[in-house]
């Protein structure tokens, strides 16, 4: 005999409906002309927070390959200014 083991209206909240996560993939990988590069600082700080820390592949959506190329391009923007190690300059700037 199974057991139904989803959860009811309220287990769930008012809503009712479950939240699904839209499926990531890597933006690398589907159009083949983009490159990483240090010198890209706008496409750079999509992968950085507010605060200065690289975001994770869970948030980006990055495969593993790139995700690495990513970190190493933005510790190399950081090093030659032109990405902020952290986001304190935001909070100094108010």
């Amino acid at each position: 005999m199974a057991v139904d083991r989803r959860p009811t209206d309220t287990q769930q909240g008012q809503g009712g409906t479950r939240y699904f996560a839209k499926p990531k993939f890597c933006q690398f990988c589907a159009d083949k002309t983009l490159t990483i590069d240090y010198k890209k600082v706008d496409l750079l700080k999509k992968y950085v927070t507010e605060e200065g820390t690289i975001r994770p592949r869970r948030q980006t959506g990055a495969c593993a390959r790139h995700q690495r190329a990513v970190a190493k391009a933005v510790k190399q923007a950081r090093q030659i200014a032109l990405l902020p190690f952290t986001g304190k300059h935001v909070e100094d700037m108010r």
